[in-house]
């Protein structure tokens, strides 16, 4: 399975996600790290995964609409999306879990 790490060059200065491979609300085929130390990344849209969605030591996940992965979601702290969540396996987060709809 393809693992796809996001990094701090791959984000604009306010924390979203500037690749191709998530927009559009398309469904990556692997899981999704997100390296430490970056604070909240956020994905316009939907965020779609097959595999795990993971943001390493103690940051958030946020998507303007929804949530999804194949496996399980799992952060430090936060995980907040404007429509609704769902994971496979498991949705674990630090602090909190928000769903805005």
């Amino acid at each position: 399975m393809t693992t796809l790490r996001i990094t701090r060059d791959m984000l604009d200065e306010g924390g979203y996600y500037l690749g191709t491979e998530l927009a559009g609300g398309a469904t990556f085929e692997g899981s999704v790290m997100i390296e430490p130390g970056l604070g909240w990344v956020r994905f316009r849209g939907s965020l779609c995964v097959t595999g795990s969605l993971c943001a390493e030591a103690g940051w958030g996940i946020q998507a303007g609409e929804c949530i999804r992965a194949g496996w399980g979601i799992q952060a430090g702290e936060w995980i907040e999306a404007g429509e609704w969540i769902e994971a496979g396996w498991g949705i674990e987060a630090g602090l909190s879990v928000t769903c805005q709809n």
